[in-house]
């Protein structure tokens, strides 16, 4: 009988295109039991040439491990998926040379198929990605079984109950563009008089809540809102560079009609796909991969206990996405009132719950 592998593998880059990296390990498919891991720089590449290595260091590693294998590939690039099972077209350059790599190891193994898994379902291999960025490549084999001598043989462990970790997410209050809804980015406009009082209300509210643990983003209007809420509840605010608002470039300042007027073309594309960059800025995709870090630096930091993240509208929208297991294009269908307050539990074994979405009854 074939043994069966799961192949994971992810890929990312700082800029699209930018410093480039991949993530892939190998699983046992019965066990869960990570047999490989691999990750590395492509120097500089897009986030889907990044991914295509990934795909191709996974399989490469599950082949080294048995070529008679049969072998399930899952990733959160729907792109990936989709032109590896043949359905769509490979239209770029280094894609194409990257996907016949892929077939030609594919072909190799006993049977391939290609799974798309969402965001949240992947973060082993996004780990692994985001190392290779960070300089830190991996080449491990795991799957070697050590020798065990009958007499020491131990009875099996109880499993460690799963840790669940809350974390409730507070956008800032207002400043001088929320009422026109203009974009708000990377400016660092302070609270309003209005904004104030909301961060008071909110501070009221979260001394119900338990909090253990104040994280915000760094930009004035963030900071001054957890500033106010971590004071009453006598708690220093942790400042964690990757849950910044999205870097609108040159849509800053301007409402969404004064946008379509001035950049007609690249406004359109912005909103329409999540993997476009606001012109001389950032795309929705781009703040998904930082959110993941900063997610993933949360939960290994603060395990088990209640935390207060303080952000902006697409940080809190990406961190309800993953709680969802949905994809970044949600970000266009959920509507976040400024001080509003969302919730989302999560378990060390995988599992996530949202609890909350827009609470804002403390600013009634």
């Amino acid at each position: 009988m074939s043994r069966r592998f799961v192949v994971e593998a992810d890929g990312g880059s700082r800029g699209n295109p930018g410093p480039a990296g991949y993530g892939a390990l190998v699983r046992d498919a019965d066990t869960g039991r990570v047999l490989a891991e691999r990750a590395a720089s492509v120097g500089r590449a897009t986030n889907n040439v990044a991914e295509y290595g990934g795909l191709v260091a996974g399989l490469q590693a599950a082949l080294d491990l048995d070529a008679s294998a049969d072998v399930e590939v899952r990733m959160d690039s729907k792109l990936v998926v989709e032109q590896m099972s043949g359905r769509w077209k490979i239209k770029h350059p280094d894609m194409q040379k990257l996907a016949v790599q892929a077939r030609e190891i594919a072909r190799r193994l006993g049977s391939v198929r290609y799974t798309w898994v969402p965001r949240a379902q992947n973060g082993a291999a996004d780990a692994l990605a985001n190392s290779a960025m960070d300089g830190r490549p991996v080449h491990r084999d795991l799957a070697a079984e050590p020798t065990v001598v009958e007499d020491d043989v131990q009875p099996a462990a109880e499993p460690a109950p799963p840790v669940t970790t809350v974390t409730h997410l507070l956008r800032h209050g207002r400043t001088e563009h929320t009422p026109e809804r203009r974009y708000s980015g990377r400016n660092d406009l302070p609270l309003s008089a209005t904004g104030r009082a909301e961060a008071e209300a909110a501070a009221v509210r979260a001394k119900e809540l338990g909090i253990e643990v104040v994280v915000a983003s760094p930009l004035r209007r963030t900071r001054e809102t957890a500033e106010v809420v971590a004071g009453a509840l006598g708690l220093p605010v942790d400042l964690d560079d990757d849950l910044v608002e999205l870097d609108f470039g040159d849509l800053e300042g301007l409402t969404g009609a004064e946008a379509q007027q001035r950049h007609p073309l690249a406004a359109r594309r912005f909103m329409s796909d999540v993997t476009v960059a606001a012109p001389g800025g950032e795309s929705v995709a781009d703040v998904s991969r930082r959110v993941a870090r900063a997610r993933a630096r949360l939960l290994e930091r603060h395990a088990g206990k209640t935390v207060l993240l303080v952000s902006h509208v697409t940080p809190i929208k990406l961190m309800l996405a993953a709680g969802l297991g949905v994809g970044d294009e949600v970000v266009h269908r959920v509507f976040l009132e400024a001080a509003s307050l969302s919730t989302v539990a999560w378990s060390s074994d995988g599992r996530t719950s949202v609890r909350v979405v827009n609470d804002t009854a403390h600013l009634r």
